[in-house]
């Protein structure tokens, strides 16, 4: 009592109602507070509720409280087994073809979902509010290192061909898809742009720390005939809109990269292309054929916003064909292969 009436303080250990510490969609709440106040991103805390509702709509599948006390290790092991085995697209959807309903996730796509939970519980646990980190000791799925897959240059021809340029949405998509080839950038970058972000003396699009994955800014390098096509489209823009961002709907508002996307498929459809068609692929293709044509790693690593080169190397497996092209032209065999055609006279 006498530390009391001195004023020396008392350190306040019980922050949370015993409530809230049973109920698991408060602490991710909390999370999200910590999170927004720490500056992350937009597209990442968007991604935290996504992967978060992905881990309760298992829970509550599995009849599961939303409460840490009711989840533990073998929870976490039971929901990646899910993930993978049984977890079906478009699932309770009656439009939907049952060989349409593709059964399980990427392992890219649970290792993603598994850091995000990672995440959240070194957080909680930091901060206090959780005594047991059930996230400790659960490993990442091992994930396949599948070879990226690239638009072939007749696929791509057919494909920009898609667009009728005479209506307004076509032609935004067309604008769109030659900035995404010429700049290699992120869906969701570029559909936040706007037309101050655009140099057109020097052809250079910035994209600001606010709207890059890796929250730091970077200067892009557009052709000419590229930043000619953007001139045309804000040009039609301010015809009828009053919007700093470039990539318009028909009613003004900003494009949504879903939107895009969907699109895209249409046009892959109509350009008769089997593969899948999706945004990231122009980056795909675009920084395949970069190296492929001998451009620099380190440029290309400044140009797609990398902060590690490791990251680039994943484009390198087209330069297979590069390499079997510099094998096939300085391999020894050449001298083997000219004397063995020489013309020899046959000893019977």
């Amino acid at each position: 009592m006498d530390d009391i009436r001195k004023g020396k303080p008392i350190k306040r250990t019980r922050r949370r109602s015993f409530r809230d510490l049973a109920d698991l969609d408060a602490l991710f709440k909390t999370f999200v507070t910590i999170k927004t106040a720490e500056g992350k991103a937009k597209g990442t805390l968007q991604q935290y509720h996504d992967n978060y509702k992905a881990f309760t709509t298992f829970l509550d599948e599995f009849d599961i409280p939303r409460n840490p006390n009711a989840i533990d290790r073998d929870t976490i092991r039971h929901y990646v087994n899910y993930m993978r085995d049984d977890w079906v697209q478009f699932k309770g959807d009656k439009y939907k073809a049952d060989e349409d309903k593709k059964r399980g996730l990427a392992d890219s796509t649970i290792n993603t979902r598994l850091k995000t939970l990672r995440v959240i519980y070194n957080t909680l646990e930091n901060e206090g509010l959780i005594d047991n980190n059930i996230m400790q000791g659960i490993k990442n799925v091992e994930e396949i290192e599948e070879p990226i897959i690239i638009l072939q240059p007749e696929e791509l021809e057919r494909l920009l061909k898609a667009p009728n340029k005479k209506n307004f949405a076509d032609f935004r998509d067309f604008v769109l898809m030659n900035v995404l080839l010429d700049g290699m950038m992120r869906i969701g970058e570029i559909t936040r742009v706007e037309k101050s972000d655009f140099d057109f003396k020097a052809n250079v699009l910035t994209i600001r720390a606010s709207i890059a994955k890796n929250r730091k800014t970077r200067y892009v390098p557009l052709l000419p005939t590229t930043c000619r096509l953007v001139q045309e489209l804000i040009a039609e823009n301010e015809l009828d809109f009053n919007s700093d961002y470039v990539f318009l709907t028909n009613y003004g508002g900003r494009l949504n990269r879903d939107h895009f996307r969907k699109r895209l498929i249409e046009y892959a459809a109509r350009a008769k292309i089997k593969r899948k068609v999706h945004p990231h692929l122009f980056r795909h293709t675009a920084a395949t054929k970069f190296l492929e044509d001998g451009g620099d790693s380190r440029m290309l690593q400044k140009i797609l916003g990398h902060l590690d080169l490791r990251m680039i190397q994943r484009y390198t497996h087209v330069a297979d064909k590069a390499v079997s092209k510099a094998h096939a032209k300085h391999t020894v065999m050449n001298y083997v292969i000219r004397a063995q055609a020489r013309t020899r006279k046959i000893k019977r």
